[in-house]
């Protein structure tokens, strides 16, 4: 099967990811937070799949200092990477990264940015590879992206604008990374994993939260798109799509190019990459 590393996959979609992984026997790395909450899932996952290779490392998203130090940890373990799941995120957030952007933005985004740049080149050794990134269909409601707002706080009190736009942002990558990768048998999905009872909504204003969260999914159906990009044979020469219950399914036309292009060259200069670290110009 491989390795996979997922990040937050202490919790919710990326816990029954990490669990569905192990259980088809990959070796299966968490990356979150808290390691002490990723020892815990790491054991009960252990515990439920039989499989005795699940391991966590740390990762805050909202610090790229951290994201340095888990993409550095986990390189000098020499180990392949088969597939990287872009999983953790924030909703509903108000407030501001360690290096100033916007929360969700800087978590759901920019920090997975600066990650997979990191890790492409392991990718590309460990070949054929995937990067599978968790975004959502709330990017249908997304008209653009302001770039001025992402270095400040949300301004909407649900949050929920701005977690449209980082959504946005997932697929554009999403995008632009299976252009620049085109050829070097790394493939890139995008998917929605539908509304999922997760723990992305704990920082939802109460009066909100009901309406946000009333009919969710369990985190088991969430994760099941997860699975299908991260290991499905039949989507081996796809590249750069968006997935929805596990089928293909048309971005939003707001997803141009042009605007995949200039989010790459921002997130290049706010993350601190060059093309050599972030894929072929």
């Amino acid at each position: 099967m491989g390795t996979f590393l997922v990040t937050g996959g202490n919790t919710g979609i990326g816990r029954a990811t990490a669990e569905g992984l192990a259980a088809r026997g990959g070796r299966v790395w968490i990356a979150c937070r808290s390691v002490a909450k990723g020892e815990e899932a790491a054991a009960a996952i252990r515990a439920a799949t039989g499989s005795s290779s699940v391991s966590v490392l740390q990762l805050d998203l909202a610090d790229l200092d951290s994201v340095r130090s888990c993409a550095a940890a986990f390189l000098a373990l020499g180990e392949p990477l088969n597939v990287l799941v872009n999983n953790a995120g924030v909703a509903g957030v108000h407030g501001l990264t360690r290096q100033g952007f916007e929360l969700m933005f800087g978590v759901n985004h920019l920090g997975h940015f600066l990650l997979t740049s990191l890790l492409l080149e392991r990718l590309s050794a460990s070949g054929p590879a995937r990067v599978v990134t968790v975004a959502s269909d709330a990017h249908y409601s997304a008209r653009g992206i302001d770039f001025a707002a992402l270095r400040r706080r949300a301004r909407h009190v649900t949050g929920l604008p701005e977690y449209a736009v980082s959504k946005l942002c997932n697929v554009l990558f999403s995008q632009e990374l299976a252009r620049r990768l085109a050829g070097t048998g790394v493939t890139t999905y995008a998917l929605h994993p539908g509304v999922v009872a997760s723990d992305m909504w704990r920082r939802v204003p109460w009066p909100v939260r009901p309406l946000v969260t009333r009919r969710l999914l369990p985190v088991t159906e969430g994760a099941k798109t997860s699975l299908y990009c991260a290991t499905s044979p039949d989507l081996a020469a796809a590249s750069g799509l968006f997935y929805d219950r596990c089928a293909e399914r048309r971005a939003s036309p707001v997803a141009t190019p042009e605007l995949g292009g200039e989010l790459w060259r921002r997130s290049e200069e706010w993350a601190g990459v060059g093309g050599d670290e972030a894929g072929r110009a």
